[in-house]
């Protein structure tokens, strides 16, 4: 089975072509960071925008890639949410007209469900069940995963989601869009332990995240240590202090996500652990996680970086085991801006 995916959630156009559920044979990704970037995030009415201006030489160009044509497609899966209404639109819209003209079925997949699938993409493949931790820009979230087809979230951000925490931190040190790559890069040469910054463990059990408090921690501690500053407001960081900023604020978050995704892993019973979204290709992230899962006795999965972030590739896989389940959609079928995942799927 030949399936061509398409991702349009956010501000990545992007589209693949999968064959039986195993072998890639082409994966676009058309980012617009560099569209969003002045104005320090993605800004949704711009992001539509370009997605209709993309779409259709990004599919294209998928085709070209896999060295097929429409006519060798035997379904489409589109992400159908969560995300920006007017981006999700762009992809649907462009998946529905290709299966009522080329008369391809086509089926919708969940984002979230893409990344939690996304590490089956990677050599090394987990066993069902196991605990996923996906975070990224708009969210942080903890699955308990038991099959393709049933997974249930048991914890998620009360407020601003990792990614979104790293933006606004690097926002807050003038630093540009994205933040968490710069902030990345800036840690490594800065003490994690120069600065005590807060972790938001909430309540005793709870699987739960929460940034917000974090990240105004950082700007309160901007604010007042007036040194790091001009007379006149300019930035007058030396690099050693931004990094020393970076360094602990990234700890501190690292720490959480971290300690609670074990923490899930014991109340489930579960040896192995999955990690995706954006965030997950952060350096340090990664390596704790191992460090951790490995003290432990639990085995950890991460797909490959390119895999992280926004991608169809994701979407392709997870719509052939929708496929499998035979949940096509109708040309009445609309797009959802909220995480539709609250059990079995």
């Amino acid at each position: 089975m030949i399936i061509l995916a398409i991702e349009s959630s956010c501000d990545e156009t992007a589209a693949a072509i999968l064959r039986d559920g195993e072998k890639l044979l082409a994966n676009v990704v058309n980012s617009q960071i560099d569209l969003h970037g002045k104005y320090g995030g993605v800004v949704p009415e711009l992001a539509s925008r370009q997605h209709l201006e993309d779409i259709y030489p990004v599919v294209n160009s998928a085709l070209n890639q896999a060295g097929i044509t429409l006519d060798d497609v035997d379904g489409i899966a589109v992400t159908q949410g969560p995300g920006l209404i007017g981006s999700l639109l762009v992809g649907l819209s462009f998946a529905k007209s290709l299966s009522l003209v080329k008369k391809i079925p086509y089926v919708g997949v969940d984002h979230m469900a893409g990344h939690l699938f996304s590490v089956f993409l990677s050599e090394k493949k987990p066993t069902f069940p196991f605990v996923a931790l996906i975070a990224s820009g708009g969210h942080s979230t903890i699955f308990h995963v038991t099959d393709y087809s049933h997974y249930s979230i048991e914890g998620r951000t009360r407020d601003d989601a990792a990614g979104e925490a790293f933006d606004k931190v690097a926002k807050i040190l003038g630093l540009s869009y994205p933040g968490g790559p710069i902030i990345s890069k800036l840690a490594l040469q800065g003490d994690p332990k120069a600065i005590t910054f807060p972790r938001s463990w909430l309540d005793p059990e709870s699987l739960d995240f929460s940034f917000s408090g974090l990240k105004t921690s950082v700007a309160n501690y901007v604010r007042q240590n007036q040194h790091l500053t001009s007379s006149n407001g300019a930035d007058a960081r030396t690099p050693i202090e931004t990094a020393n900023i970076c360094a602990s604020f990234q700890e501190a978050v690292v720490d959480v996500l971290v300690g609670k995704t074990i923490k899930a892993a014991r109340k489930f019973k579960v040896k192995n652990i999955v990690m995706a979204g954006g965030v997950a290709a952060n350096p340090r992230l990664r390596e704790r996680m191992h460090e951790q899962g490995s003290e432990n006795g639990l085995e950890v999965f991460m797909p490959p970086t390119e895999f992280c972030t926004d991608n169809a590739a994701m979407i392709a896989l997870a719509g052939f085991h929708r496929f499998q389940k035979g949940a096509i959609l109708t040309l009445d079928m609309d797009v959802y801006s909220r995480c539709a995942i609250a059990g079995s799927k």
